[in-house]
């Protein structure tokens, strides 16, 4: 009877060992395709190094530069001097600055990451804001991390779109719009 449970439980503990190992392997495969995977943009953040594998620490005011030697990366990220078409909101303070304070005009779009049209609709809504070259911006804003600004501005159901104009509310939908009428809300706003 002993003999029986004792190898019992040995099989046991190697099926156990090799799930355990299983798990490792997988753990490390997933960091290996998420590093082989990095865009140029994350590659040119890496510090470059004289050395192929140096662990000494380099100066802030060297180039960072992994891909091409003559970039470098600017002293501040989030306020890069190119402003950016469309960016995620960060919180009510960063909404006041990028949104109603802007000089364009901006198209904010109240999403959630559980909402399967606002997943649909993000990706348009970007395509039609590209097609203006940079004649306006496009707000993201969760609403589920920023409840306040979606109640302020009466956010009922997602997705929602409004569109403001120096801090003023022009137009608004809800829900998810073709191609041709989300290229025709962008142009009103622009005021094509």
């Amino acid at each position: 009877m002993w003999a029986f449970y004792n190898g019992r439980t040995q099989a046991r503990g190697k099926r156990e060992g090799r799930r355990r190992q299983s798990h490792t392997e997988m753990a490390h495969r997933l960091l290996v395709r998420r590093i082989w995977t990095l865009s140029v943009k994350d590659l040119r953040c890496l510090p470059a190094s004289t050395s192929s594998f140096s662990t000494s620490m380099r100066s802030s005011t060297t180039p960072l530069s992994f891909i091409s030697p003559k970039r470098t990366l600017p002293r501040s990220l989030p306020h890069t001097s190119r402003r950016e078409v469309s960016f995620n909101v960060q919180d009510h303070e960063d909404f006041t600055e990028r949104v109603i304070n802007s000089d364009l005009p901006v198209l904010i779009d109240f999403h959630a990451q559980w909402c399967g049209p606002c997943k649909i609709l993000g990706p348009r809504l970007e395509k039609a804001v590209a097609k203006q070259k940079g004649k306006v911006a496009m707000a993201k804003v969760d609403i589920d991390d920023h409840t306040d600004l979606a109640i302020e501005y009466g956010v009922s159901a997602v997705p929602t779109v409004i569109a403001m104009r120096g801090g003023d509310v022009i137009d608004q939908f809800v829900g998810i719009k073709d191609d041709e009428a989300l290229d025709s809300f962008v142009s009103k706003l622009v005021g094509q």
